[in-house]
């Protein structure tokens, strides 16, 4: 726990440094499980899989310093934000790597991330037409269509192999789960957000007698080094794949929106439509370098919004000194091949853990939809439906054209793609639900509404008060934001939200 600073005042290296770290420890496992999950789905070895993981971490590095510094007037919403690769783009990856391959799947994402840059502005102006009824339904999609990899990596991915769903391989995965339980029950405050990173550690040890670590690649990577730009090839652009991962990049914008409207409202700043659209544009930019270094597609990560929570640290160099240890640990290839050794079965237990996790927070989100006389509940239905129907029948397209197969075999793009026309058709963009829609951040004006159980005024800056609670991502903190009709001023009534520190 950090101790509370008076506002203007700075501080030193080490405290930012210590402050940075603890960002850090509480995103790396959910950082490095997308290529240790991607590159074992796309059977790469484990050299190359640390070639991602160090890829991955250095481009989350740069994005997160965009966030917290800012470039200019075009990137970067200047909160104490960090991003990290996500899990919404893993599974259209795989499927675009098993039909074109890798050049495809990196030509896609450096497409991806000129349409983010292109689309960030307009995106922000109409986040209206991604409410709870569409995140919702996506990011149970999310959760759900991956679950089948995490249990993949558990059994082993060979079913010829010896030790396909051998007993030693389940009671290791569930000895990470339990060391997972342990922790979130029995562990306070910081403790409590690494149980994942420790049921990682403590199932690799567990593992080394039975003969599942290879550190092989770790023996001969070198200390210091940068992959080469382009490793797989020069990048190839699929028509299909591209569209595929423009939608995953919406998604993530809506995701990412969800996040830096809960950080402002913690941090007290004043969400401008402009502010929005800058840190949209760095998970456009995250595409963009993704696409060339080998990386993936980034968006912020609430596991750190909910630290900003905790600590009420709400200085932005906190996140720019995050950002730059990301950027260390991703210059350091022999780091990335003792991760990429870390055992299947122990990385698909932790992996489920965490799947499981979005899918129930996308069910979350879902409870904030008025279902009662409305067609919601029939969009949900057949999103989910026809969205998950891949997953159980592999081969449901197998028989149509390879372009089509690819968007609609893909639960995410296919029930994202459903969710949003099927609610433009049936409520022109925005469902019938509870008290307190979520809006676009506001570019000015002074409004009050109601904020807590007790209904106490509260008057912000920015036109987004703290409200419904909407809940839209992975490990998402309770955030919502509503939009109140504009109220006279009130000098000596008005209620102000309590500060928190600071170390600007």
């Amino acid at each position: 726990m950090t101790t509370p600073a008076k506002d203007g005042r700075r501080t030193g290296f080490g405290r930012l440094a210590v402050l940075g770290l603890q960002h850090v420890l509480v995103m790396y496992t959910g950082c490095v499980t997308v290529p240790l999950v991607f590159g074992a789905a796309a059977g790469l070895d484990t050299a190359t899989i640390a070639v991602l993981i160090n890829a991955d971490l250095l481009v989350a590095g740069v994005v997160t310093m965009v966030q917290g510094a800012g470039v200019g007037r075009f990137l970067g919403v200047r909160m104490p934000v960090v991003a990290g690769a996500a899990f919404t783009a893993v599974t259209p990856m795989i499927l675009i790597a098993g039909e074109y391959g890798l050049q495809a799947v990196y030509g896609s994402m450096l497409a991806a991330g000129v349409f983010g840059l292109l689309v960030a502005h307009p995106f922000a102006k109409a986040v209206r037409f991604f409410p709870p009824l569409v995140s919702g339904v996506v990011i149970t999609v999310v959760g759900l269509a991956l679950i089948g990899v995490g249990v993949n990596l558990v059994v082993g991915n060979d079913p010829e192999a010896a030790d396909h769903a051998a007993p030693s391989r389940l009671a290791l995965a569930a000895f990470v789960v339990l060391v997972i339980l342990l922790v979130a029950r029995f562990g306070r405050g910081f403790l409590a957000q690494t149980g994942v990173l420790l049921g990682l550690l403590a199932g690799t040890a567990a593992a080394v007698p039975l003969g599942l670590v290879d550190l092989s690649a770790a023996r001969t990577a070198d200390w210091v080094g940068v992959a080469a730009p382009f490793h797989f090839g020069a990048p190839e652009f699929p028509a299909v794949a591209v569209l595929s991962m423009c939608v995953v990049m919406l998604v993530l914008f809506a995701e990412s929106t969800a996040d830096l409207i809960a950080v402002a409202e913690l941090t007290g700043k004043r969400l401008t439509t402009a502010d929005m659209a800058r840190g949209l544009a760095a998970d456009g930019l995250s595409g963009v370098l993704g696409g060339v270094m080998n990386a993936f597609l980034d968006t912020v990560f609430a596991q750190n919004v909910g630290l900003v929570t905790m600590t009420k640290v709400r200085s932005r160099h906190v996140a720019t000194v995050a950002g730059g240890i990301l950027v260390l640990l991703g210059l350091f290839p022999r780091l990335g091949a003792l991760v990429a050794g870390l055992p299947q079965p122990v990385v698909g237990a932790a992996g489920l853990v965490m799947f499981a996790t979005v899918a129930a927070v996308g069910v979350g989100t879902l409870r904030k939809v008025d279902f009662d006389g409305t067609h919601n509940l029939l969009i949900v239905a057949v999103s989910l439906g026809v969205g998950m129907a891949p997953e159980v029948a592999p081969d449901l397209y197998s028989r149509l054209p390879d372009g089509i197969g690819i968007v609609l075999g893909s639960p995410v793009t296919s029930a994202t793609l459903l969710a949003f026309f099927l609610n433009l058709a049936f409520n022109g963009g925005t469902p019938h639900r509870g008290p307190g829609p979520v809006r676009a951040p506001q570019p000015e004006g002074r409004r009050r509404c109601a904020s807590g159980a007790d209904g106490t005024p509260a008057t912000e800056p920015d036109g987004l008060v703290r409200g419904e609670r909407w809940d839209t991502g992975p490990g998402r903190v309770d955030h919502g934001v509503q939009s109140c009709a504009p109220v006279p001023p009130e000098p000596s009534t008005s209620h102000r939200p309590p500060r928190t520190s600071s170390l600007e």
